[in-house]
């Protein structure tokens, strides 16, 4: 998991086997590598590369040119995101940990990232979407305080331009919930899962098993 305060706990919901990718797509060079090694070291618990794809296709799908993530971490997602973006599109990354933010940084130097492209913001999430234009965005993801997606969630909701996406990482599916242990994680994680049901401002995708939940917004007022 990436920065501002998650648990690592969940990542295992997040590793199941993605069968109909072939191998290839969830090759990663020597500059992903590189980064993963990085978060590691840090603790973040990187995105696994079925995800990586996942959130690249999304980007790639969407010809997103304005992504938000929460949660920069060592920055392995944002360079699955970045590979998916348009040429021009700008990667707004928001994390608590400087520490972290500063070796995202270098990976995307390594990457061949210029720094035109990146929106690298220190601070607590909560406090910085509000200040983020409404409408402006076609992607955002969340992996960071699991108790605080219901409330990325909402700020997502207001963030996304009508059909733009919003993506939770490490989002156990409603099966799963039943054996998760009870507590504030559980609460939030269920609270998100009727929101993406219930809001008519979304419309969600049936969660495989990649530990995303994804659900897109309608242009409902």
């Amino acid at each position: 998991m990436n920065g501002d305060g998650g648990t690592a706990a969940r990542r295992g919901f997040a590793t199941r086997a993605v069968g109909y990718l072939a191998p290839s797509h969830l090759d990663e060079d020597e500059v992903l590598l590189d980064a993963r090694t990085r978060g590691t070291e840090f603790g973040c618990a990187p995105i696994d590369p079925a995800e990586g794809a996942a959130l690249r296709f999304l980007a790639t799908a969407l010809r997103a040119r304005a992504v938000v993530e929460i949660g920069t971490g060592a920055g392995v997602s944002g360079q699955w995101l970045l590979r998916g973006m348009a040429p021009d599109g700008v990667l707004t990354s928001i994390d608590i940990e400087p520490e972290h933010q500063r070796a995202a940084r270098a990976g995307f130097r390594e990457a061949g990232y210029p720094s035109g492209r990146l929106r690298l913001i220190n601070g607590i999430a909560l406090e910085v979407l509000p200040r983020l234009a409404d409408g402006a965005y076609d992607l955002v993801f969340a992996d960071a305080a699991t108790v605080e997606y219901p409330r990325y969630l909402d700020a997502a909701i207001r963030l996304l331009r009508p059909g733009g996406v919003v993506a939770l990482c490490g989002v156990p599916t409603a099966d799963e919930l039943d054996s998760y242990e009870a507590g504030p994680e559980a609460r939030a994680l269920l609270e998100v899962h009727q929101a993406c049901r219930e809001d008519e401002r979304l419309v969600p995708l049936p969660q495989a098993t990649t530990g995303l939940l994804i659900a897109a917004r309608t242009a409902a007022a």
